[in-house]
């Protein structure tokens, strides 16, 4: 992708953006105070590694401060840079107003390869990093609440969140300064997942609207669709995982950097999660086809495409050649703007980044509010929901003593409706229900208006017009 008219992405998010905000009857000065980023913030710090003196550059940006915290991950990248982090900012702040998660948007970055380093040594660099955030409230239970992106993950979190506590003794609710961590952390179970999870979510509702089916030329239901998915890390793999076990989808292309694989019967995900941890690529996994060219198959004939790399993969030198009728944005951005309008024009619908990957940033909301409350979700009421259940499988199993064979409850009914709700199911059963309120807020909108001819446009919308009735709220 090397032509100079291609729009950077943050050039893209401000286009798509622009497009919104354009159909729109915004007060003057209201498009462009919720379109510019409030403040970034550059760090440069040093750590004594290897003997020597090493110097890192990290940012925060908050582009959104209609509502307090604002939240947004942490990426560890070499490509990190002030606009890749503005935009991501911009995205979360979107993001966090169409599914109604309390915050603005915020995001972070470290220009780093965390390969290169063994863990205590990355683990000293973290710590240097959250502490140049954290001394100016850029990491503060109630101002800014980071959580994992690409290169980082509980680990990374669980650091932060100890340095915030060293720092801040007494603060009860410092837990709540980071998101993503570990379960025995202060974390929350079902967050790992829950980006791709979502992803999942997303589908089945879309799925569950045939005239939005209708719309990228498929029909039925997920069950035997045929799926690519672009980067088999936390997003994809559990994407594609859900997908394929759950759903009956058919996963037959991975794309990762050493190359793609093929089979046509399906790919069994998680021996290849396992292969790829061994081997460090899909190469040579056993019962697929290998080629070295990934990106060659982002253009193979499939139902469903499921980009969850990075940003840009699709852009206007391979968009043309995209045969997915239905792609949905598991990754941030991987759609630029050019490459938009050409899909677009061919018929392609696209679940966008802003809804399809906001899973990560519910149950992101879901493990504050569990660490501001100081308790487990279900802890309260899993017991009494068994008790008051095991009244009715006692009158059930009465009428069956007395029935006999002529009536009698499903073998697994009992065992299966006595079980009350834990944390894990709370989580899953919020999650879902966030992805279909916010789809059908999205997709009103499309079906609506006919001036909006894609799902994109219709959730920048929806978001943009809750961030204008929050700072209207405020008296702007």
């Amino acid at each position: 992708m090397s032509a100079a008219s291609e729009p950077s992405f943050r050039d893209s998010v401000n286009i798509m953006v622009n497009r919104a905000m354009d159909l729109m009857d915004l007060p003057p000065g209201m498009a462009e105070k919720i379109r510019v980023c409030n403040a970034t913030y550059t760090v440069r710090f040093g750590v004594r590694l290897r003997g020597e003196i090493k110097t890192f550059t990290g940012y925060r940006a908050v582009h959104s401060e209609h509502m307090e915290p604002v939240k947004g991950g942490i990426r560890f990248a070499m490509g990190v840079n002030q606009d890749e982090v503005e935009a991501l900012a911009a995205l979360m702040t979107y993001k966090c107003a169409l599914v109604e998660a309390p915050y603005g948007g915020s995001k972070g970055g470290l220009r780093i390869n965390p390969a290169e380093w063994e863990e205590h040594e990355l683990e000293q660099i973290t710590r240097r990093f959250a502490y140049e955030l954290i001394k100016r409230d850029l990491i503060n239970p109630s101002q800014n609440v980071p959580a994992p992106d690409m290169g980082t993950g509980e680990r990374e979190m669980a650091w932060i969140a100890d340095q915030y506590q060293r720092m801040h003794t007494t603060d009860i609710n410092g837990p709540a300064c980071v998101t993503g961590k570990p379960v025995n952390s202060g974390g929350i179970a079902g967050r790992t997942e829950a980006t791709g999870r979502g992803v999942q979510y997303a589908l089945q509702e879309f799925f569950r609207c045939p005239e939005d089916v209708a719309k990228a030329g498929l029909s039925g239901t997920l069950d035997g669709k045929r799926v690519v998915v672009q980067g088999l890390g936390n997003v994809g793999y559990h994407a594609a995982k859900f997908l394929s076990e759950e759903d009956g989808a058919k996963v037959i292309t991975v794309i990762e950097r050493d190359g793609r694989i093929n089979n046509p019967d399906g790919l069994d995900i998680d021996a290849l999660r396992n292969w790829i941890a061994e081997t460090g690529g899909v190469k040579g996994f056993p019962n697929a086809w290998y080629g070295p060219d990934g990106p060659v198959g982002l253009e193979e004939e499939c139902d469903i495409l499921i980009p969850a790399a990075l940003e840009g993969v699709i852009h206007k030198d391979n968009a043309a050649y995209i045969k997915a009728p239905l792609i949905i944005e598991a990754a941030n951005g991987p759609v630029t703007a050019t490459a938009d309008d050409i899909l677009k024009a061919k018929g392609t619908v696209i679940i966008p980044d802003m809804y399809a990957n906001a899973g990560g940033v519910t149950v992101s909301y879901f493990e504050w509010v569990k660490n501001l409350s100081h308790i487990r979700f279900g802890r309260m009421q899993r017991r009494a929901e068994e008790s008051r259940h095991q009244l009715l499988v006692d009158e059930l199993s009465r009428l069956d003593t007395l029935l006999g064979d002529a009536w009698s409850m499903t073998p697994d009914f009992k065992s299966k409706y006595l079980k009350g709700a834990g944390e894990l199911e709370l989580v899953r059963s919020g999650l879902d229900d966030t992805m279909r309120g916010a789809y059908q807020d999205m997709a009103e909108v499309w079906r609506r208006r006919d001036d909006v001819t894609d799902m994109r446009t219709a959730a920048y919308l929806v978001a943009i017009g809750k961030v204008a009735d929050s700072y209207r709220a405020k008296g702007l």
